[in-house]
């Protein structure tokens, strides 16, 4: 309760108490830092983002390389064309992406969160235009505490400016994904862009340049469902970012020359670093919270400061719960990484990436659909003979043209009447009418299962077949 609230109280009726139930938000201008998990950070930012930026820019045989084409219902991977058949691939990645970070958190925590969340990555994209535009974060925070003038808006101005140019290249080369970024980089000059096309580009845009440049650790703190369920995840041998108590407390600010054990203190100077340089703005010392995203910035912070005292390392650093309390070293520590959890997970992992591969690899580039004709479905024609009509869908998945022959097995006399030879062009799918005949008497009334055998000339290992009835009446 605030000052005026306490004022209100005294002598007021309960029923004017008023009572604020939101935080307001206090702007967090984290500090930069240095050192060896800053590096792994700024690491993962250059990894992803030029994976990110450069995929689509990438050609493989005369096309983008990366290109989820959803008019044309086919998605280009490099070498490989999927088709929405092809959905079992999709469901595949998503459990595998779902068991690793299973995986990484029962390890060591939200590995995921603090160095390859697509919010981290921009934030600190958005953080380093923001220091280089503005200073560092004294500079910074006396800009936002100073009165409106020409510097503080030009100031603004350039950065918001720059981050909006950064958001809008992140909107546009999202959508390259899906549309033809070459195209899309044609249409521009002339703005020629589809009313689609400009929505995402400036929805995603919009996005970005909101959440990296306004909301930040509010989409950590608030939005983000895994903040919540990560203790689900955890136990006491999960490695996580910890604060030594043991050795660190009490607190107390000293002299570098003095000795902290005869003034009754522990390493801990007070010197506040690890909270200033974390971006959601906790304090690590006061123990695990759901806030912390597991960026390790107050370990390289701390580490600067144990430096300049001549303390040893890891007075905040990667550790478990039973690790703190048990006073294990880091071997020790270690040989609990490879517990049951762990290993069940990993198992299930690794089956799972196993019988993918297995499954990619012995992929046959060529799917049959059986449609049956429903206005026709069973005649008698010339000399006798019972004849079925059926529409064979045929999907081409391969980048090279093939001629495939159609054939029909299950009965006896069954063959395919008329042209039986039919070419499919490169990643290509093909309606192709079908009659199939057999001589009466051959079978009794009814339906009768039969299969359809769709081989490519070129090649006897594509061959793939597909169930269907032969009706007599």
């Amino acid at each position: 309760m605030n000052d005026n609230n306490k004022r209100a109280v005294a002598g007021a009726p309960e029923a004017l108490v008023e009572q604020s139930l939101f935080e307001v938000r206090q702007k967090i201008h984290p500090r930069a830092v240095t050192g060896v998990f800053a590096g792994w950070r700024w690491g993962m930012v250059w990894f992803t983002q030029v994976l990110f930026y450069g995929l689509p820019w990438m050609t493989w045989n005369d096309r983008q390389a990366v290109l989820f084409d959803l008019g044309a219902r086919k998605f280009y991977i490099f070498g490989m064309v999927f088709w929405p058949q092809d959905f079992i691939y999709l469901t595949l990645l998503l459990v595998i992406a779902a068991l690793s970070l299973f995986l990484f958190t029962a390890v060591a925590g939200r590995l995921f969160c603090g160095y390859a969340c697509p919010q981290t990555v921009y934030t600190e994209i958005f953080l380093w235009i923001e220091s280089k535009v503005e200073g560092n974060r004294n500079k910074r925070v006396l800009l936002d505490r100073r009165p409106v003038d020409a510097r503080k808006l030009a100031l603004k101005a350039i950065k918001h400016a720059l981050w909006i140019a950064v958001a809008l290249w992140t909107g546009f080369t999202f959508v390259g994904y899906f549309t033809s970024i070459r195209e899309l980089w044609a249409e521009i000059p002339g703005w020629a862009l589809g009313p689609w096309e400009s929505f995402w580009i400036a929805f995603y845009g919009f996005a970005t340049y909101g959440n990296a440049g306004w909301m930040r650790e509010q989409v950590c703190k608030y939005m983000c469902p895994y903040a919540r369920f990560q203790s689900s995840m955890f136990d006491r041998d999960t490695m996580i970012i910890t604060y030594d108590p043991g050795r660190g407390e009490p607190r107390g600010s000293r002299s570098r020359s003095l000795d902290p054990k005869a003034m009754g203190l522990g390493d801990c100077v007070e010197c506040g670093i690890c909270v200033q340089v974390c971006p959601t703005g906790i304090d690590i010392r006061d123990g695990l919270q759901y806030e912390c995203i597991g960026c390790a910035a107050c370990i390289d912070g701390c580490n600067q400061v144990m430096d300049r005292m001549g303390y040893p390392h890891g007075l905040i650093r990667y550790s478990t719960t039973n690790a703190l309390a048990q006073g294990w070293s880091s071997r020790q520590m270690l040989a609990r990484a490879l517990r049951p959890r762990v290993l069940i997970y990993a198992a299930i992992l690794g089956a799972i990436i196993l019988a993918a591969g297995v499954s990619l690899y012995l992929r046959v580039p060529l799917k049959v659909d059986v449609i049956r004709d429903r206005v026709s479905l069973s005649r008698e024609v010339e000399g006798g003979m019972i004849e079925n009509i059926y529409r064979l869908q045929i999907m081409n998945t391969q980048e090279v043209p093939h001629r495939y022959r159609i054939s029909a097995a299950g009965l006896p006399s069954l063959r395919v009447a008329g042209e039986d030879v039919v070419e499919v062009p490169a990643a290509t799918s093909m309606m192709v009418p079908v009659k199939l005949r057999m001589e009466s008497g051959q079978s009794g009334v009814g339906s009768h299962r039969i299969e359809f055998v769709v081989r490519a000339m070129e090649s006897e290992g594509i061959v793939a077949t597909e169930k269907s009835v032969f009706l007599v009446r």
